[in-house]
């Protein structure tokens, strides 16, 4: 995994622009920590960041091919490619030749052999730029399921391209500005296809490619959803999602530094776990290493509620046992949480605020006690969003109400405790009268249900759950990629998904809804799939989202922040506030936690402005 960077411009010399390349790279060094490169041409300035993951000695970036001594094409790429052994056969078959053990050089080349319609061969994570010196144009290129991010920005003579916001910010040409558009989708828990918040930027699609030339920007999809179908019975459906992830984790345990997995003892991290730990065992290289996140005293004193059944440590160390992995709990106290440099580091490595205060926080110092030890790690993230997972899947009013149904279920309110208030009752009412959040998700709900595929003559319900799978696999899924990649990258982790492999989710997307859920609970088909491999607690154990800290002291640090603010003249976050509602939400009769949601919202507010040169024109 890598960070890259770039800029085109079609009337300059770029060979003289190499500080400005060279700051917006610099900003890409948490994502690749190993080495750094640039690329200058004229027209083109490329810039990498390397995490060095695969052929440590030969794969450095930018990565160029030239004949008789004249450039071809350079390549500056983030991410894996899983099928590159079979892609480079089958170019070596066409005459190529090769030499590095890269992943990266066979990109290149099947470019050169195919042209920009590679794209469709390729089996894994990445975001990537081309330049092709013959034809003087770059070639953007994202992932499928946009698991690695990408960003442009448009300039009158050419593009800036980045792997994060940051990139494109540290180019002396681009001013900050954010809009209530892009407020909007900061705040409204959706996942906009090629929204970028910041005006003049947007982020590649998923599954598309973007050529960029003198005459202008030409967008092409090379992937979408479709709908086929299905014509597998209950039996053969089962063994095919088992061949399929077998095959997935094989492919993704390929790596040349250490590799690790993320176990919280639910369904989704169990299965990963348990196939890598038999991979790793058929190849003579196990155990698995494998780590989890716990807070001080939270599973002898946890609390169950409406979303938390059961503590996650007791069943991960269950599967630990199982497997023979070794297994390492990464347990975090309340003052971490709160650390203003840690909340700080978070943000840093976002460019926005989410709002989910701790939950992000928490995932942040996981995964850079994980990289002290590891430099690549594997997650069951997106299994629920694949196979159907949340309890909003399952609440048939919920199902049927009108628009996105994480917002219809109310849950993700919740993920951080109960008896919240809601996340926006602290910001200030005619704020929120101008961005008109309830209009903005209608219209993305609208323009998202439009591009569902549908069968002929589906049955009403199979035709609506198609509709909520989708929903999911490009809108909600979507923000939990952003944020795994950016609080892993921030530390210099990779991390793997082998839940969103496209031939996965292709299949299950097509599979009834009947048999997601053909035994009445949530992520039936996985369950039946993994159930041989492990234990039956874990098997019938009941969805379990990312753990949030039950300590009293996180809440009241909370109110400790927000009292800082309120109190502070010059904080930006005030601009946006409600003092009525601050006021009543510090007072001593509101319990801490009651605001704790809408707080980490504020808070989050004002350290993005406090952080970032942000023009706010609302």
């Amino acid at each position: 995994m890598c960070g890259i960077a770039g800029w085109v411009a079609f009337d300059q010399d770029l060979t003289q622009r190499r500080e400005a390349l060279a700051a917006m790279t610099e900003t890409m060094a948490c994502r690749g920590p190993d080495a750094g490169g640039v690329h200058l041409s004229p027209h083109a300035a490329l810039g990498h960041r390397r995490l060095a993951v695969i052929d440590i000695e030969g794969g450095a970036q930018p990565m160029a091919v030239e004949e008789d001594g004249r450039l071809l094409a350079c390549l500056t790429y983030s991410g894996e490619v899983y099928n590159h052994l079979e892609l480079r056969a089958e170019l070596e078959s066409h005459g190529h030749r090769f030499r590095t053990r890269s992943d990266t050089e066979v990109v290149l080349h099947a470019y050169l052999q195919w042209g920009p319609g590679f794209a469709e061969r390729l089996n894994g994570m990445f975001a990537f730029a081309i330049w092709d010196a013959r034809t003087e144009e770059l070639l953007l290129v994202r992932d499928r399921m946009g698991v690695k991010p990408l960003y442009y920005y448009r300039l009158g003579d050419g593009v800036l391209f980045g792997s994060e916001p940051k990139a494109i910010l540290a180019h002396p040409s681009v001013d900050p500005v954010v809009g209530l558009e892009g407020l909007r989708e900061v705040l409204s828990l959706v996942k906009t296809p090629g929204q970028a918040i910041y005006q003049g930027m947007a982020e590649l699609r998923p599954g598309h490619y973007l050529r960029i030339r003198r005459e202008g920007l030409t967008d092409h999809q090379y992937w979408s959803l479709e709908a086929r179908e299905h014509t597998d019975d209950l039996p053969t459906t089962v063994a095919t999602v088992r061949e399929l992830l077998d095959d997935i984790v094989r492919r993704q345990l390929i790596s040349d530094v250490p590799l690790c997995s993320l176990l919280s003892g639910g369904l989704d991290s169990s299965t990963i776990t348990a196939l890598a730990a038999r991979g790793l065992a058929a190849t003579g290289s196990g155990p698995v290493r494998s780590f989890s996140v716990d807070f001080i005293g939270q599973t002898e004193n946890f609390q169950p509620d409406d979303l938390r059944a059961t503590p996650d440590t007791p069943f991960a160390h269950l599967l630990a046992r199982h497997v023979q992995a070794d297994h390492s709990d990464i347990v975090l106290d309340a003052a971490a949480l709160i650390d203003p440099a840690h909340r700080a580091a978070v943000l840093r490595a976002g460019d926005l605020p989410t709002g989910f205060g701790d939950i992000d926080t928490s995932l942040y110092l996981l995964f850079k006690a994980i990289r002290r030890h590891s430099t690549v790690a594997l997650s069951g993230e997106s299994a629920d969003e694949v196979f159907g997972g949340y309890p909003w899947f399952h609440e048939r009013d919920v199902v049927y109400t009108d628009t996105f149904p994480w917002h219809a279920s109310s849950a993700i309110h919740r993920l951080g405790g109960p008896g919240m208030a809601p996340r926006h009752s602290l910001l200030d009412p005619d704020l929120i009268a101008r961005l008109d959040l309830a209009t903005y998700v209608a219209d993305s709900y609208a323009t998202a249900i439009a591009e569902v595929p549908h069968l002929p003559a589906a049955d009403p319900h199979e035709r609506r759950m198609r509709e909520i799978c989708y929903l999911h696999l490009t809108r909600f899924v979507r923000l939990l990629l952003d944020r795994k990649d950016r609080m892993s990258m921030a530390s210099g982790l990779e991390v793997r998904v082998p839940f969103c492999d496209h031939r996965l989710v292709q299949y299950v997307f097509n599979t009834p809804w009947a048999m997601k859920n053909f035994d009445g609970r949530e992520k039936s088909l996985l369950r039946a799939a993994a159930a041989d491999i492990l234990p039956r607690e874990i098997v019938e154990r009941v969805k379990s989202p990312y753990p949030s800290t039950q300590d009293p002291n996180y809440p009241i640090a909370l109110r400790s922040a927000l009292t800082e603010l309120a109190e502070d003249p010059k904080a930006p976050g005030q601009a946006l506030a409600d003092p009525t509602a601050v006021a009543a939400a510090l007072s001593p009769e509101h319990e801490p936690q009651a605001a704790r949601a809408a707080t980490e919202v504020l808070l989050g507010l004002d350290g993005w402005l406090r952080a970032y040169p942000i023009s706010l024109r609302l």
